[in-house]
């Protein structure tokens, strides 16, 4: 005869087995809804890349306003992509969507460089070369006068650099510069010429920071002169004014574009920034400027002001990017760049017009300029260079440039992350 706690153990038994059983098909189920969340998030992953890849290739001018595109012809595969003028580079944000589910990148991007374009110096041909002095070193293929280039004896200084002059293959430069892209310089100038909205007073406290998701913060101060200081600004901002802006040390800029008149930025400041103005831009000693900047003067119609369009860097200062001067009016008077003493530029720099390179400037990519001037206190030397550095071959391959330059290739490439999940 069986005894009755027999029947105990069974159902204890039958319980334990329940909630195995139980447990592996809740375990099972989980496991399923992981591995589609999984799968769905590498499919998302995926389309978030073509979105990227879309945008990098594509010269639509639908994605200037948000488009929501169906990969594969499927609605389950969509993303929606934007591209966004950014000064001289492009910025770009990519959603991809299945569901409830979103991934999403925000960045900046910029082309590749032109090898077969690329040259440390193109010095537009005036009948005359030019000449080199001190420890002045040029490294990389060049573009010179057919004149060709000598040595010379300035301020009891004779050439003290290598005896080719230039370290690099040497090409015959033509009357006028490459051009500029002009489709680029149409934007720059309907920002300058179109009247442009926005809150007319900085309202922040401390900081200001906008999304690249978010539209355009634009503030507008008009024709207030306006001084930023102790401030943090970051993102997707734009500061317009019809007259002056100065910024101070106290300022950090990360990803912002300034225009207006003329631009004044004071000693010690730090920041990642883009700066355009239509008369110049004065930026004072030891300041530091990374990657990717841009400094242009840019001038589309006459000036009240009868003064050159000009850039002035001061001294000890060290700026990543791009520096150039544009002036469609066709004034007598040419543009006007000068780097101070121990200034170092790392990337391009173009100019229109005059380039003067100080004692001990150092350009680490390329330059492009119609013309050199060296001055001491009695004499003014056209296309001279003493104790200057040029040197196509010191920059980062990975460097990439703005469409607006003529040794921009096609090919765009990612410059910045800027925001993503």
């Amino acid at each position: 005869m069986v005894k009755a706690s027999a029947l105990y153990i069974v159902i204890i038994i039958t319980l334990v087995i329940a909630l195995l059983c139980s447990a592996i098909i809740v375990s099972a189920y989980f496991y399923k809804l992981e591995y589609q969340k999984k799968f769905r998030y590498s499919q998302l992953h995926s389309n978030l890349n073509s979105g990227i890849n879309i945008l990098l290739a594509s010269t639509d001018a639908s994605f200037t306003s948000q488009k929501t595109v169906s990969l594969f012809s499927s609605d389950a595969d969509s993303v929606s992509l934007q591209k966004i003028d950014w000064g001289i580079y492009e910025a770009g944000v990519v959603k991809a969507f299945i569901q409830k589910d979103t991934l999403y990148k925000s960045f900046s991007f910029a082309s590749k460089i032109d090898s077969a374009k690329w040259t440390a110096l193109y010095l537009i041909d005036q009948d005359r070369p030019f000449s080199l002095s001190g420890k002045t070193t040029i490294r990389g293929d060049a573009y010179i006068p057919k004149a060709g280039v000598q040595a010379a004896y300035i301020d009891g200084k004779a050439y003290e650099g290598d005896k080719r002059f230039i370290i690099g293959k040497k090409h015959d430069s033509k009357r006028l510069l490459p051009l500029l892209d002009e489709s680029k310089l149409k934007s720059f100038e309907e920002y300058f010429t179109n009247t442009v909205g926005g809150d007319t007073v900085l309202m922040a406290k401390d900081s200001l920071q906008n999304s690249f998701l978010r539209p355009t913060h634009v503030v507008n101060f008009k024709k207030t002169p306006k001084i930023i200081s102790n401030l943090r600004i970051n993102g997707n901002i734009v500061l317009f004014s019809d007259t002056t802006i100065t910024v101070d040390s106290t300022v950090v800029l990360k990803n912002v574009q300034i225009y207006a008149r003329a631009i004044i930025v004071k000693s010690g400041f730090h920041g990642t920034c883009q700066l355009f103005a239509t008369d110049s831009i004065r930026v004072e000693a030891r300041c530091a400027f990374g990657y990717p900047s841009s400094l242009g003067v840019l001038r589309f119609h006459s000036s009240a002001t009868s003064s050159p369009i000009r850039i002035n860097v001061g001294q000890n200062t060290s700026f990543w990017g791009a520096i150039f001067t544009y002036d469609k009016t066709g004034s007598q008077m040419a543009p006007f760049i000068t780097l101070q003493k121990n200034t170092k530029i790392t990337g391009q720099v173009y100019s229109q017009g005059i380039l003067e390179l100080q004692d001990n400037t150092e350009i680490d990519g390329s330059v492009f300029t119609s013309r050199f001037i060296y001055r001491n206190t009695t004499t003014l030397f056209e296309n001279y260079l003493i104790n200057c550095t040029i040197d196509s071959r010191a920059l980062s391959p990975y460097y990439l440039t703005g469409s607006l330059f003529p040794v921009s290739s096609k090919r765009k490439e990612v410059l910045q992350w800027l925001e993503g999940n």
